[in-house]
């Protein structure tokens, strides 16, 4: 059974899209998502690793990939995104693209 059902599939603002983030990345890092700001560095606060940002990647590809077909985070953009704040603005763009 899924933890979460959404039946709003409307555009995400960006609150929604930090929300979706910070959750996914919580669940990944074991942590509290109060501990996930905006202005967290992956690394320095979030101690997370490549593969935490990766898992990362793979879920909201997943989550968002139902709302806007072929969503996709591109490998080489990936060494650009340093705090969660960067994250979501690159979905926010990405969402606003398609």
């Amino acid at each position: 059974m899924p933890a979460e059902t959404h039946t709003e599939r409307g555009p995400l603002d960006r609150q929604a899209v930090f929300e979706l983030i910070r959750d996914q990345l919580a669940d990944i890092l074991e942590t509290d998502p109060s501990r996930i700001s905006e202005g967290s560095s992956f690394a320095a606060d979030l101690d997370a690793d490549s593969l935490a940002l990766i898992e990362l990647v793979e879920a909201l590809e997943e989550e968002l990939g139902e709302r806007s077909v072929g969503f996709r985070i591109d490998d080489e953009d990936l060494e650009d995104l340093r705090t969660v704040r960067d994250a979501v603005d690159y979905v926010v763009a990405k969402l606003g693209e398609s």
